[in-house]
This record gives C-alpha cells, sequence and structure tokens, in this order.
C-alpha cells in the first residue's frame, strides 16, 4: 500500500455522499483527519464483517461500543480491537485477525494495534515486534493509535520497553525513530501519564539523545515535545540538558528541538 495523495475535505459536510460511502465501506483510506473523525465505524465494522463472513462477531462488538461511556474514536478502535481479539480466540479464529492486520482501510488497521496492545498473553518484545509494522504504517492515524495501543504495556515493562526502543532510534524510518519517541513521552496527548518519566525523564535519555540531532522534522518535534513535558515537571533537567547539547551538538537541527522543548520554561 501507498500512502493516499487525494485530498481531504476540510469540514464533514464537504465530504462527498461516494466518498463517504467509500471510507465506510472500507474501500480507501482516510485522507486527513476530518475524514478520520467521519468514518461510521458502527458501519464500518459491519461491512468488513461481512464482507469476510464473520458477521457473528458484529452484536457483541457493537454491545461493547454502546457501553462506553465515552465514544471517541480511539475509544471505539479500542473497543472493536479488543473485543476481535476476544471473540477470535474464542472462535479459535487466526484469519480475521490476519485479514484486519493488512486491509485498505486505515481504521481497521488501527482495530488491529488494539488486539495486539491488548494481549495480555504478549511479552513487551512480542507487542513490540509485532507494532512495529503499525509505527512505520504510511498513514498518520494507524501510526497515533499503534503508540496509543501499546502505551500501557510500555509503562508496565518502562526499563525493558525503553531498552528496546533506544535500538530503534537508529532505525532507518523515520516513523519507527519517532514512535521510540512518542511513545515514551512522559505526559504525551490523550493518554495516560508515565509518572516515573515524570519524576525521572534521564530514564529517558537513552532514547532522547540518540535523536538531538535528528534529519527529521517530524522526530524532532516529537523530541522537543518530550522534553516539554518533562519541562513541567523538571526544568532544571530540561533546562541542563538542552545546555548540554547546544554545546555538543550545534546542529540546526538540535537547535530546533531546544528552542521548541524551552517554550514553556520561556513563557
Amino acid at each position: 500500500m501507498t500512502e493516499t495523495k487525494r485530498k481531504g475535505s476540510r469540514s464533514v459536510k464537504d465530504i462527498p455522499v461516494i466518498l463517504l460511502n467509500q471510507l465506510n465501506n472500507g474501500e480507501i483510506e482516510t485522507a486527513n483527519l476530518v475524514e478520520w473523525l467521519a468514518v461510521d465505524q458502527k458501519l464500518l465494522l459491519e461491512n468488513v464483517l461481512r464482507d469476510n463472513n464473520r458477521t457473528l462477531y458484529l452484536k457483541p462488538i457493537i454491545e461493547s461500543i454502546d457501553s462506553l461511556q465515552k465514544q471517541t474514536v480511539n475509544n471505539i478502535n479500542k473497543a472493536i480491537g479488543k473485543s476481535l481479539l476476544e471473540l477470535t480466540i474464542q472462535e479459535n479464529d487466526t484469519g480475521m485477525l490476519h485479514i484486519i492486520k493488512s486491509h485498505q482501510s486505515d481504521l481497521v488497521r488501527c482495530w488491529s494495534t488494539y488486539t495486539i496492545g491488548c494481549d495480555i498473553q504478549l511479552s513487551i518484545e512480542e507487542i513490540l515486534t509485532q507494532i512495529e509494522p503499525f509505527a512505520a504504517d504510511h498513514h498518520f492515524g494507524v501510526r497515533e493509535i499503534s503508540w496509543l495501543a501499546v502505551r500501557p504495556a510500555l509503562i508496565e515493562n518502562l526499563d525493558k520497553s525503553l531498552s528496546i526502543l533506544s535500538k530503534w532510534t537508529t532505525h532507518n524510518n523515520e516513523n519507527l525513530r519517532r514512535f521510540a519517541s512518542e511513545a515514551t513521552r512522559p505526559r504525551g496527548v490523550w493518554c495516560q501519564h508515565i509518572e516515573k518519566l515524570k519524576e525521572e525523564p534521564e530514564l529517558g535519555l537513552k532514547i532522547l539523545e540518540h535523536l538531538k540531532s535528528d534529519h527529521s522534522k517530524y522526530v524532532q518535534n516529537s523530541v522537543a515535545n518530550w522534553l516539554n513535558d518533562a519541562s513541567k515537571t523538571k526544568p532544571e533537567f530540561v533546562i541542563n540538558i538542552c545546555k548540554n547539547w547546544k554545546e555538543k551538538s550545534p546542529s540546526k537541527e538540535t537547535s530546533y528541538i531546544i528552542k521548541k522543548a524551552l517554550r514553556t520554561i520561556e513563557k
């Protein structure tokens, strides 16, 4: 699969009916956040299950979605992924998990990330190995959900996770380098905070040091945001790291990270 070059609509009301139907049928990927939020995941689920002769899963998954207190896109992603994991284990149906893993719809692949993140039988090594192709996915939505899906497991196995992800920082794929930083942000966005990293941000240096002069702006922004997160509890740590980086890595990439990392401190 290659990333779509189609420009997305600016608002939900601007999405053509034909295009929205294609999205809800799982025939194409979303092109931007507006389309991503506009997809009716219940309808998408029904269509995917029908197309693959798995309609027996529909009712229990819909019930799981309806029981959610907050039906956000990500909560629904998790409910569907977790339910699919449980139901396919119950039915000994490994085929369905393979189908959604490589599905043409980005939202369906998002469901797949939660079949990994919610699998308590997997070790943290297995979780990170299985999430890697989603962390490297060409679609922005899949990449974001991939780290959200496994973040609880990372928190439970923080030291080992940091050690494994430190190796990702030298990968030639910028998406994987960015995942190493974004998945371990002390605060992050729409996710559980990592209290240990809020209090001991130096633990994250085994990842950040490798990325301090990364050539990718995508990675630079994540590293800067990581440090900005840390500055809200440990400002002196961030000030000292930025001072150290400025001296030993006087590159434009590092300068960009430092400026963005200090934005809360310098307000």
